[in-house]
């Protein structure tokens, strides 16, 4: 008898002691703002949507044929910016990952590396990004890996991801890229 009152109060305490962990125990990302992190769980924080390769075009009426096709790293007032279906030609677009991640700013040179510095620039990122989720105070969304076991699955099933809806743009000749203009990069669902 007194071993199985042992026993209860062991399972008890346990029980107790499990439930005050899973309360008090918060992801870091609750815990840390996006400044405060380090740069494991700065990239963590990626969910490998890939939206971020796309193209965008800025709608502006005083670009010329000169200007039409650089970079920007800004926006101006009563610009608009549109996004395409056309995807960098280093992305896999199964994996939807760069193949050439360490290299990408070299052999792409207007590839962005987000960083916790530049964020607040990084106008084209897609209101579903979980880097600009956090920055707005919206929390990650349920889709992520991180809340998925470290799987991508639930974000291609959500349909947050650019797997299946992109083109190269080594594929695409740049006179048609106005026809590749898409919404779906602008869905958030939660």
């Amino acid at each position: 008898m007194l071993a199985l009152w042992v026993t209860y109060l062991i399972a008890l305490n346990f029980h107790r002691l499990s439930n005050f962990l899973m309360n008090e125990i918060k992801p870091f990302w609750q815990e840390k703002t996006l400044q405060e992190m380090s740069r494991k769980e700065w990239e963590s924080l990626c969910d490998g949507c890939a939206k971020c390769c796309l193209h965008k075009f800025i709608d502006d009426d005083s670009t010329t044929d000169e200007t039409e096709l650089m970079p920007t790293d800004h926006i101006k007032e009563g610009e608009q910016m549109s996004y395409s279906n056309i995807a960098c030609f280093l992305l896999n677009d199964k994996t939807c990952q760069c193949s050439q991640y360490k290299d990408r700013t070299t052999l792409v040179p207007d590839c962005v590396r987000l960083t916790q510095d530049n964020l607040e620039g990084v106008f084209f990122m897609p209101p579903s990004c979980t880097y600009r989720r956090l920055q707005e105070g919206r929390g990650i969304p349920s889709w992520h890996p991180l809340l998925n076991k470290g799987k991508p699955s639930a974000m291609h099933k959500a349909g947050m991801s650019v797997r299946g809806k992109i083109v190269k743009d080594s594929q695409v000749n740049i006179e048609d890229f106005e026809d590749h203009i898409v919404t779906w990069p602008l869905n958030d669902i939660d």
